[in-house]
């Protein structure tokens, strides 16, 4: 349906409509060219897209014994909320798994749709009998006790020089994590919108026998 007959642009007709790719796009178009990280962070549980508002913790190592194991993960995962993104901003350390199945099944029943971690996970196949995706740059089996813990939440946070602010839009898929600044969601999520059904149109196009310069010249999509 075109995007002015449809006022509201929910986060379920997100996930069922839009791409990583066709968000970037949509903020390419709107000034905002960085907004994905460049290292890997493939789906490691279930491919599926992720649409959800980021829920952001920031993780440092460790070489010594924690006072307070878990303080302030369990705190944010306490803390989620319906269709909120698990953003554990760990600087892409392979020291420990931070991110796992008890983790994964306190976030979801909170209504945590994912995760998204720079660093290691662990619990690979069980968070993936739970269908919970979980998006990460590898699986790591050591326990993240005394090697590294959450040292703030609900705070700006860094993923390879792309900041991700609590309640930013998350979009990811096997293409990539793209963040979408909330000063601009509504009018990146509407020109995406609108570029998909353009799309749309184009391929069923190309489908019917024009030229890909023809379409691209009628309809202005590639």
């Amino acid at each position: 349906m075109p995007a002015d007959q449809n006022p509201e642009i929910t986060l379920p007709m997100m996930r069922e409509q839009l791409y990583s790719a066709v968000v970037s796009d949509a903020l390419d178009q709107l000034g905002y060219p960085d907004q994905s990280p460049r290292i890997a962070l493939p789906p490691l549980t279930v491919n599926v897209t992720l649409v959800g508002r980021a829920k952001t913790t920031l993780w440092t190592d460790m070489a010594h014994e924690d006072p307070h194991p878990y303080e302030l993960e369990l705190r944010a995962v306490d803390g989620c909320r319906p269709d909120d993104v698990f953003v554990a901003a760990a600087g892409g350390s392979w020291r420990s798994g931070v991110w796992g199945e008890l983790l994964s099944t306190a976030a979801q029943n909170s209504g945590c749709v994912g995760a998204v971690v720079d660093g290691a996970v662990r619990d690979v196949a069980k968070m993936r009998a739970m269908q919970f995706p979980v998006y990460a740059r590898r699986t790591c089996v050591y326990d993240s006790l005394n090697r590294q813990r959450v040292i703030d939440i609900d705070v700006p946070v860094q993923i390879d020089r792309v900041t991700i602010r609590p309640g930013d839009l998350i979009i990811a898929d096997e293409d990539g994590v793209v963040v979408v600044p909330q000063q601009v969601e509504d009018e990146a999520i509407r020109t995406a919108w609108n570029k998909v059904n353009a799309e749309n149109i184009t391929r069923d196009a190309i489908k019917d026998g024009m030229k890909a310069v023809d379409a691209y010249e009628k309809y202005g999509v590639l």
